[in-house]
């Protein structure tokens, strides 16, 4: 088991670490997570950290890791907030905008030039949004109604916290599409897309980039999926029985990052 542990994760250059529930659970640090990080550096190679969770953006993740006593440089994070804003630039410039999501979300849109608008929207975003009210659905569901493209940053059904869940993006999304009979196209993870953007950034090729987290539906299937690699961290979502329910197969499985550390 160990030497095939070890061979699995030979070829791979750049880990792309998921956060909620690989990295921390709350406001605490998984155990050995630090060490993770420490250790591919050692190692000669390179991660950068990606979460689908779009209700903050890279500075504040920057913060929130900071506190807990890893630091991370900004350039090294990626949300799913910004495969969307990268590929509404691509696909709609210039379009108008409405988002569903956190007032820290709707700050790095703006800043980024996405035509932001509260009233008939081209193309409407739904996200992982904390704050959502009820005049905010009834909004984006009219807009769907009326002919807007329906998108959302991710398909995460859940947010692991340290004593549970809460619902997330695509829950959220289930509700729209009740209510409109229209589905979202979802970027994040596991979605062709977010590979992308990161090749694009980073500059490795894709059979060296293996993405870590876990959740095997988004965290392991962006790389199975995508050409690259795909290794589950049994610390937050994700058990050995939902491995076995899955069509999505790992190609390494550790109980955290700490143990994968080992095999490094």
């Amino acid at each position: 088991m160990r030497r095939e542990k070890q061979a699995a994760l030979k070829e791979v250059e750049l880990f792309v670490l998921d956060m909620d529930g690989t990295i921390y659970l709350g406001d605490e640090l998984i155990a050995g997570a630090i060490e993770f990080m420490q250790k591919v550096k050692l190692t000669g190679r390179d991660f950068i950290l990606f979460t689908n969770n779009s209700s903050r953006t890279a500075e504040f993740y920057q913060q929130k890791l900071a506190k807990m006593g890893c630091q991370i440089g900004k350039e090294r994070i990626i949300t799913s907030g910004d495969v969307t804003i990268d590929y509404l630039k691509k696909w709609y410039p210039g379009k108008k905008i409405y988002l569903m999501g956190t007032p820290l979300l709707e700050e790095s849109f703006k800043k980024s030039g996405v035509n932001l608008v509260e009233q008939h929207p081209d193309v409407v975003v739904a996200s992982f949004d904390t704050s959502l009210t009820y005049e905010k659905l009834d909004k984006i569901c009219r807009s769907i109604h009326d002919g807007a493209i329906f998108l959302a940053t991710h398909l995460d059904l859940v947010c692991p916290l340290k004593d549970g869940f809460m619902p997330d993006c695509g829950s959220i999304c289930a509700l729209i599409t009740k209510s409109t009979g229209v589905e979202p196209k979802y970027l994040g993870k596991p979605f062709p897309e977010t590979m992308a953007m990161i090749l694009a950034v980073t500059g490795y090729k894709r059979e060296k980039v293996a993405f870590v987290g876990d959740r095997l539906y988004t965290d392991v299937a962006t790389g199975v999926n995508n050409g690259g690699q795909g290794f589950l961290v049994l610390s937050g979502e994700a058990t050995l029985d939902d491995v076995e329910k899955s069509d999505v197969k790992p190609d390494g499985i550790f109980t955290s990052l700490a143990e994968m550390a080992l095999y490094l």
